[in-house]
């Protein structure tokens, strides 16, 4: 009897316990699992590639935003993703959280612009390379390439006089060329039909499906990789062999202290050359359509760059743009901002998610893709009045805080951004004050493929000035 009621007091205590631990695991333990934001992954593995980069970017994000909300799922480039579409969710990924969200691309752009590339990473290595490209577009570095510059852009210029051109594709050829120099200094124009025949091979496969069979675009511009890193690497080679002082961007990452690999160095070549080239000639291109279908604006352009000429004429300088002249440009440097917040060019930007992330009470996913979308907040009425407006005159007051990011933002954002302005400055003042020009065809249509673009690349006839 004695022993039953042992038994008894044993089980109660035993059942006490185990009440006791499951109401602790209940009171420590995280909430049920948190949902997925709301959106659809389309079809198995292509998922919503084809509607993303077959139409007006402004239709399928907003599409998602008026059915979802600011932030939700989708699936493009062979990546599940999280798309978010405020000013704040854009500030948490990439700044006051960025250290949860790693900077990425689809793997078919990682595999060919190296990953080595700074795009890839983070910490110690990412801020190596950082302060390594900061280094060569600095203001004293810049200062010393403007005159190579605006002897490119005269050059390219002249060589439309009189031709009906495609503007994005002659664009291309001349922001090719500037980030060439920037890269090698006036060694360039040793490499350039190499580098530039490698290369338009290799742009070709970059928003491909990562699918390396022989004669699809991937594979092709796989073999035109293995064969631009082969250039670099003799270019790597001879320098080595002259043993000079180099000051340009390759010059800095050759140097011995910084300890960097060739391939390291490739890699993070290429990527210069693909951040510096598309994006900057895409938005020199939506900028001339805008002035064309804007007289008051490119009159007003026109007449800020001649009093920079006539300065010159009266104080006796040579008529040779500096670095400080471009600093005399504000209106034409609010057309720049106008024209990177309506034409948007860069949409978003890709981050991974480093760990599970929570978000407004959504999962983000480990490994996910984050993608914040620069072009619903650059169009949204509640940080731009009337944003589908060509109004540069917004921009002599700041637009509000994280509203405004052509660049990026945060530790990540493009450190080549000085550097393009100047090109594009550059190439307006000699645009404006001597040539004028006449679009040909619909005026209205927009191409996209991946980066937004007037209809067949904008074709005008350009002449000089009588």
């Amino acid at each position: 009897m004695e022993s039953s009621s042992m038994f008894c007091l044993f089980a109660s205590i035993f059942f006490f316990i185990f009440l006791l631990i499951l109401l602790i695991k209940f009171l420590t333990s995280k909430p049920s699992e948190l949902p997925l934001p709301p959106g659809s992954l389309g079809w198995p593995y292509i998922g919503e590639t084809f509607q993303l980069y077959s139409q007006n970017p402004n239709v399928f994000f907003a599409s998602k935003v008026k059915r979802y909300g600011s932030i939700f799922k989708t699936h493009i480039l062979g990546c599940p993703c999280v798309m978010i579409s405020s000013p704040e969710a854009a500030k948490f990924v990439l700044v006051t959280r960025a250290h949860l969200f790693k900077p990425t691309f689809p793997p078919s752009k990682e595999r060919m612009l190296g990953k080595q590339a700074i795009f890839f990473h983070q910490g110690d290595y990412h801020a190596k390379l950082r302060k390594l490209v900061l280094r060569a577009f600095m203001p004293e570095a810049t200062k010393n390439i403007v005159p190579d510059v605006e002897s490119l852009a005269k050059d390219t210029l002249k060589s439309w006089e009189g031709r009906l051109i495609n503007t994005y594709l002659e664009m291309k050829t001349f922001t090719f060329n500037v980030a060439l120099l920037s890269i090698f200094g006036k060694d360039e124009i040793l490499y350039r039909e190499d580098l530039k025949r490698c290369y338009y091979l290799l742009e070709k496969g970059y928003n491909s499906m990562p699918i390396n069979l022989p004669g699809t675009l991937f594979n092709k511009a796989m073999k035109a990789r293995k064969e631009l890193a082969q250039i670099l690497a003799k270019i790597l080679s001879t320098r080595r062999e002259m043993k000079h002082d180099y000051t340009d961007l390759l010059g800095s990452f050759m140097s011995e202290k910084e300890g960097l690999t060739d391939e390291q160095i490739a890699d993070n070549i290429i990527g210069v050359i693909f951040a510096a080239r598309d994006t900057t000639a895409s938005v020199l291109t939506w900028i001339l359509k805008y002035l064309g279908e804007n007289p008051s604006v490119l009159q007003a352009v026109t007449e800020e760059q001649e009093a920079i000429l006539k300065s010159k004429d009266n104080s006796g300088e040579e008529k040779v743009l500096s670095w400080e002249d471009t600093k005399k440009m504000p209106i034409t440097s609010r057309v720049i901002q106008e024209t990177l917040r309506i034409a948007s060019i860069l949409s978003f930007t890709f981050r991974e998610a480093v760990e599970d992330v929570e978000y407004e009470g959504y999962l983000i996913p480990k490994g996910w893709k984050v993608m914040p979308l620069f072009r619903n907040i650059h169009h949204s009425p509640e940080n731009f009045k009337e944003p589908e407006k060509f109004d540069p005159s917004r921009f002599e007051v700041a637009p509000k805080p994280n509203t405004f990011m052509p660049f990026g933002n945060g530790i990540h954002s493009c450190p080549g951004n000085e550097l393009a302005k100047v090109e594009i400055l550059v190439l307006l003042h000699h645009l404006s004050t001597k040539y004028r020009w006449s679009m040909v065809g619909a005026q209205n249509g927009i191409q996209y493929g991946p980066f937004p673009l007037p209809q067949n690349g904008l074709p005008i006839k350009l002449f000089l000035k009588t």
